[in-house]
């Protein structure tokens, strides 16, 4: 089943500068929730809504869209596979991943499978606007709740207070956190994309990840753990 808005999106120059967005989801009360809330923000065109990932891929083969929301239990083709084809055959798409509280082996396959965001079903309006936002310009969000189950088990324990950051750093690490893309840093700490890449490449290190998204995930275990000191 589809819903959408395409042909009033394609009639309008304008929404051609908004970020278009499709959702794919077996569960009709879900897909109405999402698109009322993306409906709302100005920067956002629900393009469609699909409930099953064949027809949602079959669309994406012939519009372009700039984010995809999916979630990962679905009959037929579910949304980690749907990630996997999006992301080896159009990897401009940013890929935001819905889950339930409890399913975590997917979301450590979804991050290995490089997803932009991951999301839980009760996230907020605020919450979905905002990591659309930012997996659109390069950056990425996860539900606090998802992270504090993920780390345990995806991440290496890491020290408390990693060696030699910097203020600098720990600046721009702030803002990735909050899912603000390189050039969205740059602007609110008046610096150079360059210098906010320099930064996030030896918070990397530091932290002894391999990518962005790892980074805030640890950053995340990092807090989590001082400001839960008895847990």
């Amino acid at each position: 089943m589809r819903t959408d808005a395409l042909s009033n999106s394609l009639s309008d120059n304008n929404d051609s500068e908004k970020i278009r967005v499709i959702v794919v989801d077996d569960d009709p009360f879900v897909l109405q929730a999402l698109r009322v809330y993306l409906n709302e923000a100005q920067e956002i065109e629900v393009l469609s809504t699909f409930g099953s990932a064949k027809d949602a891929f079959g669309f994406l083969r012939n519009y372009r869209v700039d984010v995809l929301i999916t979630d990962v239990r679905m009959p037929g083709m579910d949304g980690l596979q749907l990630l996997t084809k999006v992301k080896q055959g159009m990897p401009e798409v940013a890929v935001i991943v819905l889950t339930s509280f409890d399913d975590d082996e997917a979301m450590r396959t979804a991050l290995d499978r490089k997803a932009n965001g991951f999301l839980l079903k009760d996230s907020s309006a605020e919450e979905v606007v905002r990591a659309v936002i930012a997996a659109h310009h390069g950056g990425t969000t996860i539900s606090p709740a998802t992270t504090s189950r993920l780390v345990s088990q995806y991440l290496r324990p890491i020290p408390s207070s990693p060696p030699g950051v910097t203020e600098a750093e720990l600046a721009v690490l702030d803002l990735l956190c909050e899912g603000y893309s390189n050039a969205e840093i740059a602007d609110q700490l008046f610096i150079s994309e360059a210098t906010v890449k320099s930064h996030v490449s030896h918070l990397m290190k530091k932290y002894g990840v391999s990518s962005r998204l790892k980074l805030v995930v640890a950053t995340h275990q990092e807090r989590r753990r001082f400001s839960s000191p008895d847990e």
